[in-house]
């Protein structure tokens, strides 16, 4: 079974779980990539891979973006959940090595 991704929404997240489920694969073992390109409107092109794995409670993602000048950035991102909280973190590094991290949780009552 081929599975198609679609742009990122608010559904994306809804459809894979779907397509993992009708495929015969629990989310705790889901893994994922995609990649994609284009041109922009002056002509120059653009590429972005991504790629993903969830166990165990655990996710980690990893996507890359080159742009039409050649600079290159990336994303790397972890969400951990146990007994009802989340912690989400996520490292952003732009082409000039200039870089943010992000952190958060989130729990459910």
């Amino acid at each position: 079974m081929s599975l198609v991704f679609v742009k990122k929404s608010h559904a994306a997240p809804i459809t894979l779980a779907l397509a993992f489920l009708l495929a015969g694969a629990s989310m705790a073992e889901a893994g994922w990539s995609r990649k994609g390109s284009g041109v922009g409107p002056r002509g120059g092109a653009w590429s972005s891979t991504g790629s993903g794995s969830c166990a165990g409670g655990s996710c980690a993602s990893t996507q890359t973006f080159t742009g039409p000048a050649g600079g290159t950035t990336t994303r790397h991102g972890s969400t951990t959940c146990s007994g009802g909280t989340c912690n989400h973190s996520a490292t952003v590094t732009g082409p000039n090595g200039n870089g943010y991290t992000r952190s958060g949780s989130f729990t459910r009552y």
